[in-house]
């Protein structure tokens, strides 16, 4: 085994394969869209190079709303940060102190993230119907029917109400990442906290959190990326409306390509989302980096 370790040109050839299916997949589309974003292309005809025209009418002219589907998508991101990430950090938490049936609750929490995103969309659709909708019916219920509202048919709601879902849908996943983190921690650093006096808030902030912090900046990585790039749901929900007030880069990248025809421009968004999403990553891993300095 060592002696096949030690060999590159036996590492180079056993991992090959899966380079191949890497490039295949993943680096020669982001290459073919790079030059595709230069084109006007309807997709099925004659293609004409026009440069950075693209970027230019995306950026710059705003063509469809493009910047205001952008601020959407970076709304998201933080509303993800600053409130799904709390929320599973404390049902981590509460799941790795021990409380009774912590196994059937970590699987409960768990059950969004494996069911399909239509059958959530048509769930959360349900909610939100204005006439037969739970929402609507349990607000009328306690005397609050002037609350009652088109919930995904308002520009002033319709952006919450698409996030409220995503955050149902995801939660479990990162408050199981969370959970297993916590869970590898010694028990001798968590009893030393006991035998000193540290109550649960305090060995949560002093503790847990500081050794478990490799694995928020994956989550927080997975938190902005994910919702940088969501389409499915949205798409279901309100396929970006109304009036754009839901649209986000992949949802009108979609309906440029699939039913504008505009293959070029819709692949410069595409681009954008790649640049973009490359770009926060490496700023997210900079910051916990420079934060573990401090300490």
């Amino acid at each position: 085994m060592e002696k096949v370790l030690g060999d590159k040109k036996a590492i180079c050839i056993f991992v090959l394969p899966a380079f191949i299916v890497f490039f295949g997949i993943i680096i020669l589309p982001i290459f073919l869209s790079g030059y595709y974003s230069l084109l006007k292309w309807d997709g099925i005809g004659k293609s004409s190079f026009v440069g950075l025209q693209n970027y230019y009418q995306l950026l710059v002219q705003n063509s469809d709303g493009f910047l205001q589907s952008v601020s959407n998508s970076v709304i998201l991101a933080a509303l993800s940060v600053f409130i799904q990430l709390p929320l599973a950090l404390l049902f981590a938490l509460i799941l790795a102190s021990g409380i009774k049936g912590e196994g059937f609750f970590r699987s409960v929490y768990f059950i969004p993230v494996v069911v399909s995103t239509v059958v959530i969309g048509q769930l959360w659709m349900k909610i939100y119907h204005p006439e037969y909708g739970l929402l609507n019916v349990f607000l009328k219920s306690i005397g609050f029917s002037s609350w009652n509202r088109e919930w995904l048919g308002s520009t002033e709601t319709a952006l919450m109400s698409v996030f409220i879902p995503l955050v149902w849908q995801y939660i479990g996943y990162h408050m199981l990442l969370m959970y297993a983190s916590i869970k590898s921690i010694s028990p001798e650093i968590m009893e030393a906290a006991k035998i000193d006096g540290a109550g649960p808030v305090k060995t949560a902030l002093r503790i847990t959190i500081p050794l478990i912090t490799p694995i928020l900046e994956v989550c927080v990585t997975f938190a902005v990326i994910g919702s940088l790039k969501t389409f499915d749901l949205i798409y279901i929900l309100t396929n970006g409306g109304p009036v754009h007030a839901t649209e986000v880069p992949s949802t009108l990248m979609f309906n440029t390509i699939f039913h504008k025809y505009m293959y070029g421009y819709g692949s410069a968004m595409a681009m954008f989302i790649i640049i973009e999403c490359l770009l926060l990553t490496i700023v997210i891993q900079k910051l916990f980096r420079l934060r573990s300095t401090t300490y």
